[in-house]
């Protein structure tokens, strides 16, 4: 009897293991987030107006155009919203190792990212320019004149393939936004190539930069949210059917224009 009484406690035991597991397993990311209430966002808080630190209240705070849509999704879900701020080059392998649950940083979803990610839709479409100094701004009339000088890009962004599709030399990648701008202004590079609407501020706070006279052709770019790749599609859904309400409704031009506000006080 005691034999027995043990046999059938060990296949309770295992079949509620395997039970809770299986429940687990079959969660949904938007179910595993509704569970925890907190929807995780990675992002690199260095690229105004997208995301950037700002003085709110006397308190450091992470604010711009991408924490605003996020913030909208994470209502959606009825969930706080997390950030966390890193390195740009470092927020996929952070997605993919289930450290965030959505990546949110101006992400543009080129071939490459979708093999290691899955993206929402574009919920904004930019463009890239050619920064350099006053000096030089008459020096770089085409993107051929750029060839065989130091330029500087964001480490793993947008700006750092189109440098190397256009044959650039001497490309020097930084982890930060900020890196690039001060290798400008410090004369350590002749030109960077970044994203238009992250200028701004920049340009009121280093009034030695200018765009230059160059034009990258076909230099639009469209930014997306990333998300844990997974047959799971509800995240994407969720985000999506977000997206699509605040573009309908012009939000995501409001946010922007708040946050490049923002961005220049």
């Amino acid at each position: 009897m005691k034999k027995k009484t043990m046999i059938m406690a060990l296949t309770c035991i295992m079949t509620f293991g395997a039970v809770g597991c299986s429940s687990k397993e079959s969660k949904t990311q938007v179910e595993q987030i509704k569970e925890k209430g907190v929807l995780v966002i990675g992002t690199s808080a260095d690229y105004p107006p997208y995301e950037f630190h700002k003085e709110i209240n006397g308190k450091d705070t992470i604010v711009g155009m991408d924490i605003d849509v996020a913030n909208e999704i994470a209502n959606e879900l009825g969930v706080n919203l997390e950030i966390k701020d890193m390195k740009f080059d470092g927020i996929i392998a952070s997605l993919q190792a289930g450290n965030i649950d959505i990546a949110v940083a101006g992400l543009t979803p080129t071939e490459e990212r979708k093999k290691a990610i899955n993206f929402t839709d574009l919920y904004y479409n930019g463009e890239n320019i050619i920064v350099t100094t006053k000096e030089n701004q008459g020096k770089f009339k085409t993107v051929d004149d750029l060839k065989d000088v130091k330029v500087a890009v964001q480490k793993s962004s947008l700006q750092e393939k189109i440098a190397k599709d256009l044959g650039i030399n001497n490309i020097k990648s930084l982890g930060k936004i900020q890196e690039v701008i001060l290798e400008l202004n410090n004369k350590n590079v002749d030109a960077i190539i970044v994203s238009k609407e992250a200028m701004p501020g920049y340009f009121k706070e280093f009034n030695n930069l200018v765009e230059a006279e160059a034009k990258l052709e076909d230099s639009s770019e469209g930014s997306a949210i990333g998300i844990k790749k997974s047959d799971d599609n509800s995240l994407v859904e969720v985000s999506n059917k977000v997206i699509k309400e605040l573009k309908e409704q012009g939000q995501i031009e409001e946010f922007m224009q708040k946050a490049t506000e923002l961005s220049q006080e």
